[in-house]
């Protein structure tokens, strides 16, 4: 709910798009310096408990952010609860591993997606439109409370035999080319949509229900992306095969925007939120099972915390990349950087045919 809202907040105390690009980019630095540890807390705590230190420390200090909208603050405040996101997102998809059979990681991914994906889905959306009439300070607390609560439900998580322990010395060796598509794939999706959802309200200021409908529909692309994906690796073996046209998919999404804000076309906005929803959730999906198929039953944490990473760092660099190009350039020199960088990941995923595991 506050991907979106955060930089209208910064926006509100002043800060222009690079400054409000800079909120999600520091949420989503301190989130990746966080992950890198997860694998290692997860050994050494437990899934459960780092699941809910970090619901708990993603969501307390949230409320704090209505005291003050000087970019300052808000960076602190981002940054703070960027390390109990990267607490729950590693120690959440490692659980898609260790709580099913191999055989069965495609559709466990597509059911934490939905799990992910189905409040998304309302609350990208509703973020926007529930700030134009309740206010930004309810928004913060609602999002403040929300994962404090969840915190709540984490004992109800049963991990056969406890949590995995990995035997000293033993490490993952995936290949790199086993992990290049993913991760490639994974960073230039995420540094789409990031940028789309940070700066279409910005894009598209007074466009009514337009930028709402469309953050809607680029969640709701996303849910199905990631379902259908996940049908496909698990019944059919395509596992590896979904990356390039998730990758074209969201190309052709950004490339949508980049028209619909030249013509001044609503509909084109929301298709192309559509197409970069949708492709992301492909890659999302089937780069998660390659990755878990990469490192093997000792490295599902490092899998997680590599796939994590590259979502985030790409989200990051998303929001603050290209809000370096949208101050001087525009809007629209942004968002066809970012299918610029897909179609390069395209292009280089498929000059490595091996980086692909054919069924996780």
């Amino acid at each position: 709910m506050l991907l979106p809202v955060v930089p209208l907040w910064a926006e509100r105390g002043g800060s222009g798009a690079f400054g409000s690009g800079a909120t999600t980019a520091v949420l989503m630095a301190t989130t990746v310096a966080t992950q890198l540890a997860v694998p290692w807390m997860l050994v050494r705590f437990g899934h459960r408990w780092v699941l809910a230190a970090g619901c708990a420390l993603l969501g307390a200090p949230t409320p704090f952010l209505a005291l003050s909208a000087d970019l300052a603050p808000v960076l602190l405040l981002s940054a703070l609860r960027g390390v109990g996101f990267g607490l729950a997102t590693v120690a959440g998809s490692a659980l898609v591993a260790e709580l099913v059979p191999r055989e069965q990681h495609g559709r466990a991914a597509g059911r934490y997606g939905l799990a992910v994906g189905l409040p998304q889905l309302v609350l990208l959306a509703a973020g926007v439109a529930l700030v134009e009439r309740v206010g930004f300070t309810a928004v913060f607390v609602a999002a403040g409370v929300a994962p404090v609560l969840g915190a709540l439900l984490v004992p109800a998580i049963r991990m056969s035999g406890g949590p995995v322990v990995v035997a000293a010395g033993t490490r993952a060796r995936p290949t790199a080319r086993a992990a290049l598509a993913p991760v490639l794939a994974m960073l230039t999706c995420s540094i789409a949509q990031g940028g789309l959802i940070t700066f279409l309200p910005l894009a598209v200021p007074g466009a009514g229900l337009l930028v709402p409908m469309a953050l809607l529909t680029t969640a709701a692309g996303s849910l199905l992306g990631r379902l259908v994906a996940g049908e496909l690796v698990d019944r059919r073996g395509w596992g590896g095969r979904l990356l390039v046209p998730g990758m074209l998919l969201s190309a052709a999404g950004m490339i949508a925007e980049v028209a619909a804000l030249g013509t001044g076309t609503g509909a084109l906005v929301v298709a192309g939120s559509t197409a970069v929803g949708f492709g992301f959730g492909m890659v999302q999906n089937d780069s998660l099972t390659v990755l878990f198929a990469a490192f093997g039953s000792a490295g599902y944490g490092a899998a997680s915390a590599v796939w994590n990473i590259a979502f985030d760092a790409g989200t990051g660099a998303g929001a603050l990349g290209l809000g370096a190009v949208a101050d001087p350039f525009g809007y629209p020199a942004a968002f066809g950087t970012a299918a610029g960088l897909l179609l390069v990941g395209v292009v280089v995923a498929w000059a490595r045919p091996g980086a692909a595991v054919g069924r996780s």
